[in-house]
């Protein structure tokens, strides 16, 4: 016979486990939401020819490219040159339960000194993404690591799941412009961010 106290402990121990495991499930993710900026006439910020909705889209598809490779579903809210709208690609995000949204940029500003990698959140949990999403950049790219900030953008801030905007550099500035034009920076970035998603889900 069992005595009353080791059945009880056991019966504690099987609940904390159900609970833990609930909770990794919970916060577990079954799609990544891809979101390449800008797109059809909205061409972004932009230098000479170098426009940045061409830039998010080739990232974002790199991107797919290598999360499917490591057994992750995605899907993606553009995948040509057209344009949707802010409210349209939250939408699009949001039928997807059980997922993330993982929105790609380039960045731009009237200056041209400017220049590094950046992440934005929304919420508590977004921040988490980012924070692993801008460390697997800043492993791929030696450049200004420009850190992991809180902002309102629509995409990330009407998502109903852990939502990032992913600023992958600055279109005004020469030298990382001249950087960003070549696939093997894309590609980096590309494969940094991924890897953040990757380690995200692991400690989820």
């Amino acid at each position: 016979m069992i005595p009353r106290t080791t059945h009880a402990l056991s019966l504690i121990i099987l609940l904390t486990l159900a609970l833990f495991i609930g909770s990794a499930e919970a916060k577990s993710f079954r799609y990544v939401i891809i979101d390449p900026g800008h797109g059809g006439h909205d061409r972004g910020g932009l230098n000479g020819k170098v426009y940045e909705k061409h830039l998010a889209l080739d990232t974002a598809l790199r991107l797919e490219y290598y999360l499917k490779n490591k057994g992750i579903r995605t899907k993606m809210t553009r995948r040509s040159d057209v344009f949707i709208s802010l409210p349209g690609r939250a939408a699009y995000g949001n039928k997807y339960g059980n997922s993330i949204f993982v929105s790609i940029h380039y960045n731009h500003t009237r200056k041209t000194d400017p220049h590094g990698l950046e992440t934005y959140y929304y919420g508590a949990e977004g921040k988490v993404l980012a924070s692993y999403v801008q460390a697997g950049m800043m492993r791929k790219i030696s450049t200004i690591n420009r850190g992991v900030k809180h902002a309102g953008f629509y995409v990330i801030r009407h998502s109903k799941h852990p939502a990032i905007l992913v600023e992958c550099g600055f279109v005004s500035n020469n030298a990382e412009r001249e950087r960003m034009k070549k696939a093997w920076f894309r590609q980096s970035v590309a494969e940094g961010i991924g890897e953040g998603i990757l380690q995200y889900k692991r400690a989820r």
